[in-house]
């Protein structure tokens, strides 16, 4: 008996191998665009935390500032204290270099103390080249000597001399070996000689403690005593904040991928659907040799799971394929902006594979298991009388409808560890839910439009077919809906984060022209006497500043930024979520963005005492600070927190700033005025140290990295919609291929090849129009929580909904077009055979 269903199986792949391929490529798609994403995800992270983990050693501890640098005098103190081994002092600055090819480069610049920074980091310990022309062993403490790591000598060359700018300041230096720590581009030099190099005396980014045996770091933190505004965190701290930047991304990322395994489930359940159809005479006549309903069941399962084990296994070698084709065109961050200037390796990792392979032959095992009931389920003895393909019963929809009101509920849950499940969860019901009511939908509508083709014979035959046969166009458009609704959604969502975005910048750039330090992230300061000579160039009506500021809230978390910029005027430069509130007198007002919001509490009315906490000035930590509003900030993920410089200022003494907005007098050209700059910054010393540009040019930069940060998801939909036309040619080719009596009877009634072929193409413009109209209203659905829900949970910030109809409708057209063709040249191939042949099978 098991030969015999072997060979039973076997017949049908010989007979129609396309119908299989298509289940299992759909299956290996979906398989491989999850693995590839995973093995990216997976590559990128471990690269970027061993290169973090390579930079910060491996001390017991860091001490850093919650606001600015650590006093150098406090590594006195705390290297004294007996239970401390090592205190390893640490600056870093970004610098900008010029590599090999002449382009400017962010270079991340360390200054360390060679003689201690091996016990704690000893990938940062710099090696001198004894082979290099008047190499010495003093060149570690020399202040114009820098060690380079491969991915900063690959960059800039084999030359021996290296041009570093801080800001205002150039400096060239001797490169005078290598530092082996992995990852970025990276320098390192001594700190003495960085401190002076930056006009940082006495200033220190961190200090790595190494405490002495049986020392409780607990107990070591509360005898130093440190002064305010200084924190102990553990190295495990520092590897979840690594982690945590790119979370939410990765895991939207993964979800996507999954989006086509899942779309690949509908497709296996289509096509094994009209396979059982197909082959109920065989089904019956093996029912009555003695095969069994259980052993039907497994038989149909057994077919898909040889599916998703193929799919699965050519799914696992596409993903790896993609992965590394991926990290070296795109990056370990897939276009995100994590992980910029790391480039990792594949890391394979055999678990991960075993995780997705399941996940395939899981899809398949599920998209088989209604069709096998189905199988299970047959009458041998009226399927072998022609009675085998008689109207199935109307289902039960409240099923249906009850997981859509669940799929609701789920929208509402709170996010859980900082990834919207309860989101993903609705999503998922969606879908489920509302393909299970697709018979209805498809009854309701061909209700509705059976009176209005009453009078035309050929739309009648196609509508009336489509009417009686619900269940069956159900499952011929399932993964077209799915796909389609997936592809909608993720239309929606990405048009409506881009129009926010549009619209957020034209809040956030009031002014037509923006000139900044080109220090790179640090932000270095403009020079005093450069803003005072902007601030009095003819043509200039007024000047706004800014300054980006990171603070340590929470050592787990990335740092907040505060914004030290130009608050004055109405309305504010700040894209407001609601409405500003008063702040009572004496205390400071500050605009927290909505990530601050969902991670800290900060709520408009309410006192922000942890702004006190982490500055450092006295006066600055005496104050109350209230928020007096939420705004949007698309481009601050972790939170931000907006002040006004001259309150800044009064209370922190702290006048520098790092960015101007300038506004021209009104009829003066903004070229000019940009033309007067550039001769201001040459004349003082800052030609290469200043940057300009107008606000198109900063818009047109944003979105331009808004859609190379969205192309991994374009790819994605792409993917989607597919296989979702793949199902939909699977279905009508199969529908067509088992009506050959049908088309040889309407022949013999009369009807002409071309209105067969008129019939089928109908049909298929009917069933593909309901699974475009359905696909369309569960896409928009779940456009719904992807937009309010999934990207305020992931991301922190909110946008509004915007449906770009021309796009939607487009995508639904080219289904129409799809579906109808392939129901026409399904139909050429069965309306071509001989009709009296066809008919005469059933005499």
């Amino acid at each position: 008996m098991r030969r015999l269903l072997a060979t039973f199986s076997w017949q049908e792949l010989r007979h129609h191998p396309w119908r299989s391929a298509v289940a299992v490529l759909a299956v290996a798609l979906g398989v491989a665009l999850a693995f590839a994403v995973q093995l990216i995800n997976a590559s990128a992270l471990a690269e970027f935390g061993q290169a973090v983990a390579a930079v910060n050693g491996q001390p017991d501890a860091e001490l850093r500032a919650r606001q600015g640098p650590l006093d150098d005098a406090l590594l006195e103190r705390v290297a004294a204290h007996p239970a401390v081994a090592v205190a390893s002092p640490v600056l870093e600055r970004t610098v900008e270099a010029r590599s090999a090819s002449g382009e400017r480069l962010g270079l991340r610049l360390l200054g360390v103390d060679a003689l201690l920074v091996a016990r704690v980091a000893p990938a940062l310990l710099p090696l001198v080249d004894s082979e290099r022309a008047g190499a010495d062993r003093l060149d570690l403490f020399a202040p114009d000597t820098v060690f380079l790591n491969a991915a900063a000598r690959e960059a800039l060359g084999a030359a021996d001399t290296v041009s570093l700018r801080l800001g205002a300041r150039r400096a060239d230096l001797r490169v005078a070996g290598r530092v082996n720590a992995p990852g970025a581009p990276l320098a390192v030099m001594d700190v003495a000689a960085l401190q002076a190099l930056a006009g940082q005396p006495g200033e220190l980014s961190r200090i790595d403690l190494r405490l002495a045996p049986g020392a409780a770091l607990d107990r070591v933190v509360a005898a130093l005593d440190l002064p305010p505004g200084v924190f102990a965190q553990g190295p495990a701290q520092a590897g979840e904040r690594v982690s945590s930047l790119s979370r939410a991304y990765r895991v939207n990322l993964t979800v996507l991928a999954l989006v086509a395994l899942f779309t690949g489930a509908f497709l296996v359940f289509s096509v094994l659907s009209l396979s059982v159809t197909r082959r109920q005479p065989q089904f019956a006549l093996l029912g009555v040799m003695g095969l069994s309903a259980r052993e039907r069941l497994r038989l149909v399962l057994a077919e898909s799971a040889g599916i998703g084990l193929l799919g699965s296994a050519l799914g696992l070698l596409l993903g790896t394929a993609l992965a590394a084709l991926a990290l070296q065109r795109l990056g370990g961050d897939l276009g995100g902006g994590y992980f910029t200037g790391v480039t990792p390796p594949l890391r394979w990792s055999a678990p991960a594979a075993l995780l997705y392979g399941a996940l395939g032959l899981a899809a398949a095992l599920v998209g088989g298991w209604w069709p096998a009931r189905a199988a299970a389920a047959l009458a041998p003895a009226q399927a072998l009388k022609g009675l085998g393909s008689a109207l199935p019963p109307r289902r039960r929809h409240g099923l249906a409808l009850g997981l859509v009101l669940l799929a609701g509920l789920c929208a509402l849950a709170p996010p859980v560890a900082g990834i919207a499940l309860g989101a993903y969860l609705s999503v998922g019901l969606l879908l489920v839910g509302g393909i299970a009511a697709l018979p209805l939908a498809v009854g309701a509508l061909l209700e509705h439009l059976a009176p209005r083709v009453a009078r035309h014979a050929l739309p009648l035959l196609a509508v009336e077919r489509a009417r009686r046969l619900r269940e069956t166009a159900a499952v011929a458009t399932s993964g077209v809906v799915a796909s389609l609704a997936l592809s909608v959604a993720l239309t929606v969502m990405v048009a409506s984060f881009r129009d926010s975005v549009s619209h957020w910048l034209d809040a956030v750039l009031p002014a037509p022209l923006y000139l900044r330090s080109s220090g790179g992230p640090d932000g270095a300061p403009l020079p005093e006497a450069f803003v005072a000579g902007v601030r009095a160039l003819p043509g200039v009506a007024r000047v706004d500043t800014l300054r980006a500021l990171p603070l340590q809230f929470d050592p787990a978390r990335p740092p907040v930024t505060l914004l030290v910029r130009t608050l004055q005027g109405e309305p504010l430069p700040l894209p407001l979520v609601g409405r500003a509130v008063p702040v009572p007198e004496g205390t400071v007002p500050v605009y927290v963005s909505e990530a601050m919001q969902d991670l800290y509490g900060a709520r408009p009315g309410q006192a922000l005492p942890a702004l006190a906490q982490a500055l450092a000035a006295p006066e600055a930590r005496a104050a109350r600070y209230v928020v007096a509003g939420v705004w949007r900030d698309y481009a601050r993920q972790h939170g931000s927190i907006a002040i006004d410089e001259a309150v800044y200022a009064r209370l922190t003494r702290d006048r520098r700033v790092s960015d101007l907005a300038l506004h021209p007098a009104e009829g003066v050209d903004p070229d000019a005025v940009r033309e007067a700059l550039r001769a201001l910054a040459a004349q003082q010393g800052l030609a290469e140290a200043v940057e300009f540009a107008s606000a198109e040019q900063i818009r047109a930069t944003s979105l331009r990295i808004f859609d190379r940060s969205f192309a991994v998801t374009v790819w994605l939909q792409a993917v989607a919609i597919g296989i979702g036309l793949f199902g939909v040619a699977a279905s009508f080719s199969a529908q067509v291929l088992v009506r050959r009596k049908e088309f040889g009877l309407l022949a013999h009634l009369g009807l002409t090849r071309a209105q067969v072929l008129g019939v089928v193409a109908l049909e298929g413009l009917a069933w593909t129009v309901l699974g475009a109209l359905a696909g369309l209203g569960l896409g928009l659905l779940v456009s719904l929580v992807l937009v309010h829900v999934v990207n305020p949970q992931s991301f922190h910030w909110t946008m509004d909904l915007v449906l770009p109809w021309p796009r939607l409708l487009a995508l639904c057209v080219a289904v129409v077009l799809a579906g109808t063709l392939t129901a026409w040249l399904a139909g050429r191939a069965a309306a071509s055979r001989d009709a009296v042949q066809a008919v005469k099978q059933d005499w």
